[in-house]
């Protein structure tokens, strides 16, 4: 006949299992969060320059205009779909972030287009496809006059440049601010590269200020089609590296999570508490050799024969000091009324209550003897009823 378990058993094992269950859930939560954060961390800007996008960082209006222009705008999202509309037509080629794309991709983009338009240029960009410009900052936000021969900038009026460039193996250097210009330019005809913070001058938001527009419509429009390519992660031609996973057999990844099963497994079958904690009454008496004998351990191990002595001098000074009577007096003082007391030579005395080092056991030892011989001497002449037979 079996028997139930007690109560109190019975809610121990209730409690145990939900605190096991909520350690889960926390690591649960953890590992959500952690691979959220890693997620926003590596999420490119969504809409940023793209040309169907509506919010203030998109670029659908400039799209609209130029297809109310009669520019036909083509979309492409991978660098596949970029090649296609590109061949065997006279295309403009308005390119985004470059960052997914390796050298030999861009230049294979820019021979395929009849001219091409670098939205966000970076340095990699500039040196590739213009020469020797690169970022010189950024401007300060106020409008600045094209200053140039560049038609499609000198007709377009001023605008509020971002990002500048040095004009450093440029053809063409457009709306000077800070310590560089606004656009730069290489090339001629379909061979022409132009360079231009858009994000600052072609965005929704900010297509209507001053000459934003127009600079937009005669960079973009000098074709009948214009592609816009919003590079992918997955468009380089480029793999890098391998990773960890790529280099270890199939088999690794089933045995490392048998493992981690088992180590859980493991922890939650001798992780059990069984019954509450013994409590000890405190303060617990230790017998006086027992730490005597613990500290002179810890001495001998750290092989520090000075300290050792220091101590025993230490407690040697205090009982002398209280059979002569001297209270608090310092060390120096005791050594000397001692050395009076019992008539010996007062450097002597000085020596082995204070001065005097010992290089090893053997001279601790000594030392030990020397100082336990005057205590006796100083109790000797302080009672001396106690050595009469």
């Amino acid at each position: 006949m079996s028997t139930a378990p007690a109560p109190s058993a019975a809610r121990r094992r209730s409690r145990s299992v939900l605190g096991w269950a909520g350690v889960g859930a926390g690591l649960l939560v953890a590992g959500i969060a952690v691979a959220a954060i890693a997620g926003i961390n590596t999420m490119p800007a969504q809409g940023l320059l793209d040309p169907e996008a509506a919010g203030p960082e998109g670029s659908r209006a400039l799209a609209e205009l130029l297809r109310d222009g009669g520019v036909e705008v083509e979309i492409a999202r991978d660098r596949s779909a970029a090649l296609r509309a590109l061949d065997g037509s006279d295309a403009t080629l308005a390119i985004a972030d470059t960052a997914p794309l390796d050298d030999d991709d861009l230049v294979g983009l820019r021979d395929a287009a009849s001219g091409v338009v670098l939205l966000e240029p970076r340095t990699r960009d500039l040196r590739l496809l213009l020469g020797a410009p690169r970022s010189a900052g950024f401007a300060d936000g106020a409008t600045v006059e094209p200053d140039c021969d560049l038609p499609a900038a000198a007709v377009s009026g001023p605008v509020g440049p971002g990002e500048v460039f040095t004009a450093d193996g440029a053809d063409h250097a457009c709306y000077p601010a800070a310590a560089g210009y606004g656009l730069v330019a290489s090339g001629e005809g379909a061979d022409r590269v132009v360079a231009l913070d858009a994000t600052a001058l072609l965005v929704n938001q900010r297509l209507a200020d001053d000459g934003n527009a127009a600079l937009g419509l005669n960079l973009l429009g000098s074709r009948d089609t214009v592609v816009w390519y919003l590079p992918s992660i997955g468009d380089g031609s480029l793999t890098g590296t391998p990773s960890l996973g790529e280099l270890t057999p199939p088999w690794v990844t089933p045995a490392i999570l048998l493992l981690l099963g088992s180590a859980v497994a493991a922890g939650i079958w001798r992780g059990r508490r069984f019954g509450p904690l013994v409590a000890e009454n405190l303060p617990v008496t230790v017998r006086a050799s027992e730490t005597t004998e613990g500290r002179a351990r810890l001495y001998a191990a750290s092989a520090d024969p000075v300290h050792a002595l220091d101590q025993l001098r230490r407690e040697t000074l205090r009982r002398i000091s209280r059979a002569l009577g001297l209270g608090s007096a310092d060390a120096g003082a005791v050594a000397d009324a001692a050395a009076s007391r019992i008539g010996d030579d007062r450097t002597r005395v000085r020596g082995i209550l204070i001065d005097d080092l010992p290089r090893n056991d053997r001279d601790l030892v000594d030392a030990a003897d020397r100082l336990r011989d005057v205590e006796a001497a100083v109790l000797r002449s302080v009672r001396p009823e106690r050595n009469t037979p």
